[in-house]
């Protein structure tokens, strides 16, 4: 490949050339493809100004007829031991026959080994020596907490003092590509670019690419004369090398005519890659050629990979102290919006955290037909409008844009407080949005030339691709706000979830209440039968044998009068304790659960002793397996646990032996136990009414109770988030069992 004249630089073909296969290399040293058997397959056609051997001659040939037997045996011995990589490895110096000496970088690639000889004057290995301290001074001084800007400065001083290059410039890729010239350090005379911007279109993609791949590449003249190689073609492949990786790889004589036009006849560049994408550049210019030794490039590259360490780790803490403060604030209003049931002023009592949240001028809610606005927000038909048109767009997801009025034209008519939005939609079915407005920020950025234009001069062609002028060029932008941060973007979804669990948490407590308030209304009509049959049938008692007194007042039969005095007395025990159970059941819906633990075989006995007087002279065998320690209410848990033993005690009133046994079991998430007993039993069939209020199975006759002790064990153990249940067979006894969870309540 020979150097293109100006007349073939065309700005269509420019960002398609073939940049890694340019068939040539830089002319101040020569290369060589070897075989993997260290015969010569190509040479740069520059190879007979180095070493006196045309190229022409040099393809078929061992290494050592082009380079000496010593250099080649040197060369060999170095690539032997270990395996070539992709990237170029230093070998060291060698001596070719005519006393020339060169530094030699090699590397494998397209099947081949690449050997690179670059003319030095000294006799000796390159000395990386100066790399430790160079590095050391500037771990010294990053480690001083600097901003970014001002470990770019360090690092644009540092490379500068290594290479002598007349000026040093790091540069941030902005999204759209366009670089920021961060810091400078420059010799007098030298223009400075400090602060301005380079057009995306200087660097193509594919020029990107390979800085990404290849973190430098040095041009020492940028009016050099390109070697080709010879043969033109790899031989192993029949196409052309990648030289992507080759130091002394050909540049596009584009950009070789970018840096005339720059008044740059020799730079250097070093990537910085920051989590694997292209951050930003290190750009190294020199107003005449200037060589930059291997060692010297070593250490800039040392340099500009510490510096872009130190770019991520700065870039991360910023990142993190930023999703704190936004998470905060996030949690704060999730936290108040818990309190209250009605959605819309929930919100709207979150305004000014909702505008910290989204570092917003406005904030507004559209909720059907109702916009409630707060802030620096567009009218409220403007905000229906924009709303109407997120729906017709089926924008169901986040929405974002820092320049509204190139997507939605009506915005131009609200550039000034809503030139960026961010919509999030709070309901898949309705046009429900919660809109976030950012004011215009007019912005003026100051180019290295103006880039939309390419200046040229009189007798060059007219789509000539690089720019002839840098002189500073001020553009103001409009109708754009603050872009929105990815943290932004990442907690909006979020918070959209939370609201979304705010909303479902309410919906389940409504159901909740529905059903506790079918459940008190089940236990307000069983009160009602209560007050209105259960309770009235002992007063009805007292009534009528009171009566009777009065009527057999003069006949003389005390006996008679002593049974009437009893009925009385008994049906008004009966009353009192009704009236008693009634209270407890009520009270168990209302008192607050203190749980603690308790070991379940101290309450059982505590129950057990409790229930001595009511078991009298009667022969009861008590089973009891060992059982775990629960937490739970003592107090509640006792009273259950007294109900279903004084049941099972109760209905085995006609047994002889009366046998309980009480076992438990442990499952994933609970514990079980279970009170049997070889009493009376109960018919299946009627199980749905046993723990319901003054439910009875058996006739008072034979069985005497108020039908609440049941109904109160089930409220007491499903406030312990348990469960209770019973089996039975009629007249072969009963088994009621509960659990209570493992996890606190």
């Amino acid at each position: 490949m020979t150097q293109a004249s100006p007349d073939t630089l065309d700005i269509i073909e420019c960002a398609d050339e073939p940049i890694r296969i340019p068939g040539s290399i830089q002319p101040h040293g020569f290369l060589l493809t070897l075989s993997h058997g260290l015969h010569v397959l190509q040479a740069s056609a520059n190879l007979g100004d180095w070493t006196g051997m045309p190229a022409q001659e040099a393809p078929g040939r061992p290494l050592a007829d082009v380079v000496g037997e010593v250099a080649a045996a040197r060369l060999a011995a170095e690539i032997g031991a270990g395996e070539l990589a992709s990237r170029p490895a230093y070998l060291g110096i060698v001596s070719a026959a005519n006393g020339a000496h060169f530094d030699v970088l090699a590397h494998a690639w397209d099947s081949l080994v690449i050997l690179e000889f670059e003319r030095v004057d000294r006799p000796h290995a390159a000395d990386f020596r100066q790399l430790y301290p160079l590095v050391g001074d500037f771990l010294l001084k990053v480690n001083q907490s600097l901003s970014i800007s001002a470990l770019s400065e360090l690092a644009a001083h540092h490379i500068r003092a290594v290479t002598g290059y007349g000026r040093v410039m790091v540069y941030q890729f902005d999204p759209d590509g366009h670089g920021h010239v961060l810091a400078e350090s420059k010799e007098a005379g030298y223009d400075s670019y400090l602060g301005q911007h380079f057009p995306a279109t200087d660097i193509p993609a594919q020029a990107r690419a390979l800085y990404t791949l290849s973190p430098i590449r040095v041009i020492q003249d940028a009016n050099y004369s390109p070697a080709p190689l010879v043969p033109g073609l790899n031989p192993l492949t029949g196409a052309p090398n990648d030289l992507s990786f080759a130091a002394l790889r050909s540049v596009s004589p584009v950009h070789l005519q970018y840096m005339r036009n720059m008044g740059t006849l020799a730079s250097m560049s070093v990537s910085l890659i920051v989590k694997g994408r292209l951050w930003g550049m290190v750009s190294c210019h020199n107003g005449t050629p200037r060589p930059v030794s291997v060692e010297k490039r070593t250490t800039c590259e040392q340099l500009g990979q510490i510096l872009a360490l130190c770019i991520e780790s700065r870039e991360d803490a910023t990142e993190l102290q930023f999703r704190l403060e936004v998470r905060r604030i996030m949690v704060e209003m999730l936290g108040r919006l818990t309190k209250g049931g009605d959605f819309l002023e929930n919100m709207s009592g979150v305004f000014p955290e909702l505008l910290r949240f989204g570092r917003a001028g406005g904030v507004a809610i559209v909720m059907d037909e109702r916009v409630l606005a707060y802030g620096d927000t567009p009218d409220e038909q403007a905000i229906r409008a924009l709303a109407g048109w997120l729906a017709v767009q089926g924008h169901c997801e986040l929405f974002h844009t820092d320049h509204l009025m190139d997507v939605y034209p009506p915005a131009a008519a609200m550039v000034r407080n809503a030139s960026g939005l961010l919509a999030l939609p709070i309901s898949r079915i309705h046009r429900h949005y919660l809109l976030w407005f950012r004011p215009e920020v007019v912005k003026t950025l100051e180019w290295a030339g103006n880039p939309y234009e390419k200046h040229v001069a009189a007798d060059a062609p007219a789509q000539l691709a690089p720019r002839l002028s840098f002189d500073a060029w001020r553009e103001t932008i409009h109708g754009r706000s603050l872009p929105w941060h990815a943290a932004e973007i990442e907690l909006t979804v979020e918070f959209r979830t939370a609201l979304l669990g705010i909303a479902l948490e309410r919906a389940e407590q409504m159901a909740e209440l529905a059903e506790e308030l079918g459940r008190a209304n089940k236990e307000l009509e069983a009160f009602s039968y209560s007050v209105s049959h259960d309770l009235r049938a002992p007063l009805r008692h007292i009534v009528g044998f009171s009566d009777l007194l009065i009527e057999s007042a003069g006949a003389d039969d005390p006996e008679r009068r002593q049974r009437f005095l009893r009925n009385i007395k008994e049906s008004a025990r009966l009353a009192g304790k009704l009236v008693d159970d009634l209270l407890s059941f009520s009270q168990m819906g209302r008192a607050a659960l203190r749980p603690t633990a308790v070991d379940m075989n101290d309450l059982v006995s505590a129950c057990i002793d409790k229930l001595g007087t009511d078991m009298g002279e009667r022969n009861v065998e008590w089973h009891i397996e060992r059982l775990p320690t629960v937490r739970a209410d003592p107090t509640f848990l006792h009273l259950a646990v007294l109900n279903l033993l004084s049941n099972a005690v109760k209905f085995t009133s006609q047994r002889d032996p009366a046998i309980i046994t009480i076992s438990s079991e442990d499952s994933a998430g609970e514990r079980v136990f279970h009170i049997a007993d070889n009493g009376a039993g109960f018919n299946m069939d009627y199980v749905h009414k046993l723990f319901g209020v003054f439910q009875r199975l058996h006739r008072m006759e034979d069985f005497e109770g108020t039908g609440i002790g049941l109904a109160n064990v089930r409220r007491i153990v499903e406030r312990h988030n348990g469960r209770v249940w019973a089996t039975s067979a009629q007249g072969e006894g009963a088994t009621f069992s509960f659990s209570i969870p493992k996890h606190p309540i």
